[in-house]
């Protein structure tokens, strides 16, 4: 997988190699992986204060579902 920009620096998308190989064709540009973080995958968090370090961070919600491997361990302690 590769972060493309396009020449406008409207655009960035992550593409498989072949599909990045021919956008480099028609003159977009490689990217690291970083700036597609920063401008399309975090776009929906928002920054909250770290208690510990008190820096603004971008924070993930988490779910308190328990994980395959949790259930399946209770399952067998029953």
């Amino acid at each position: 997988m590769k972060c493309m920009m396009s020449v406008d620096n409207k655009h960035i998308h992550r593409v498989t190699d072949e599909q990045a190989s021919e956008l480099w064709g028609e003159g977009w540009r490689y990217v690291p992986k970083s700036v597609w973080k920063e401008k399309v995958r975090d776009v929906n968090k928002e920054p909250e204060v770290n208690q510990e370090t008190g820096k603004l961070e971008l924070k993930e919600k988490k779910s308190n579902k328990m994980s395959k491997a949790q259930k399946r361990h209770m399952r067998k302690s029953i």
